[in-house]
């Protein structure tokens, strides 16, 4: 393998790990707040479809690296997703209890 090649592999295996990161702090605001206000249920709904089909893609193409890692997107995601609707739908009177 040449250089090129294997800095782009570390750098799409940082990126995957990454991504799956960046929902982490949307988690502990939802939490810190038990609120999900200004949060955009159909979006972090449509980052959960993409996620899965690319879990699948890889799957299917047996690339393994990359279905861990979107493994760990969805898993990161998905509590977003949830947390919106435990906040929004399930437990609404979080937020309502706070004023």
């Amino acid at each position: 393998m040449n250089l090129a090649t294997t800095l782009i592999q570390f750098g799409f295996s940082i990126s995957l790990l990454v991504n799956s990161l960046l929902f982490i702090p949307q988690i502990l605001t939802i939490l810190r707040h038990k609120s999900a206000e200004n949060v955009s249920l159909l979006t972090f709904m449509g980052f959960n479809i993409i996620q899965l089909f690319i879990l699948l893609h890889g799957v299917v193409n047996h690339d393994y690296l990359l279905v861990l890692g979107y493994l760990l997107s969805l898993l990161s995601c998905g509590t977003v997703t949830m947390l919106i609707i435990y906040y929004r739908y399930i437990n609404p009177t979080s937020k309502a209890q706070k004023k």
